[in-house]
């Protein structure tokens, strides 16, 4: 659901925002959405980029640190299938 948000501009950059605007086909409310929307979109993939490049760095040491067996007790390998007539 799209909300409506108010912005101030001095004259001279909503003029040239509305040139470009213009020049793009928009109107200056799908302008400033598209660049607004850009940023977002440019810093959310920034930072899974960065975390994603850290956790492949560290994987050992994570692994080392938290990756204990939670469930010492059960056995290896996949669980054996029931019998169709259980119950």
């Amino acid at each position: 659901m799209a909300k409506q948000t108010n912005i101030r501009l001095d004259d001279a950059v909503k003029a040239a925002a509305e040139d470009r605007a213009k020049r793009r086909g928009l109107t200056l409310q799908g302008y400033v959405a598209d660049l607004i929307e850009a940023d977002v979109n440019q810093a959310r993939a920034s930072f899974m980029a960065g975390a994603a490049t850290f956790l492949a760095q560290y994987s050992d040491e994570f692994e080392a640190e938290v990756g204990e067996d939670h469930y010492p007790d059960l056995p290896e390998g996949p669980a054996e299938s029931a019998p169709r007539d259980a119950a």
